[in-house]
């Protein structure tokens, strides 16, 4: 008996990670500022964050390998690669301004991941112990 072939979807689907139109449009405005015709997409990137939990980012890259999930957007793409995805699927990036100062943010990514949000051994969120 022969086994059927698996579709594989290489496509991001807002289920798997959501954006405000907040974020859309500065990812939009960032990367119609980079001078460099190579950069193709922004990566969005999971990092160990110690006991806090997953460390969350984005960078600009040039290059797309045969695990990114891929989406596309006016103006953009965003690359996801298969360990990350599996760390962030269900949470949205956000971009907020704040009188602070102004940053992405990632939302429902400690729901995502199991993690609490703090420090069990110092009380600090956000990763990492003081």
């Amino acid at each position: 008996m022969g086994q059927a072939a698996v579709d594989y979807s290489t496509d991001l689907v807002t289920g798997d990670l959501a954006l405000t139109e907040a974020a859309r449009g500065k990812m939009r405005e960032l990367f119609s500022q980079i001078e460099d015709d190579d950069m193709k997409a922004i990566r969005v990137f999971v990092s160990g964050g110690g006991c806090g939990g997953m460390g969350y980012g984005m960078t600009f890259t040039d290059s797309r390998s045969e695990y990114d999930s891929v989406r596309s957007e006016e103006g953009f793409d965003i690359y996801v690669d298969a360990v990350a995805l599996n760390f962030m699927r269900g949470v949205e990036i956000d971009y907020v301004e704040k009188p602070t100062g102004a940053s992405f943010v990632f939302n429902n990514a400690f729901a995502v991941t199991g993690g609490s949000g703090t420090c069990g051994a110092c009380g600090s969120a956000g990763g990492g112990c003081a």
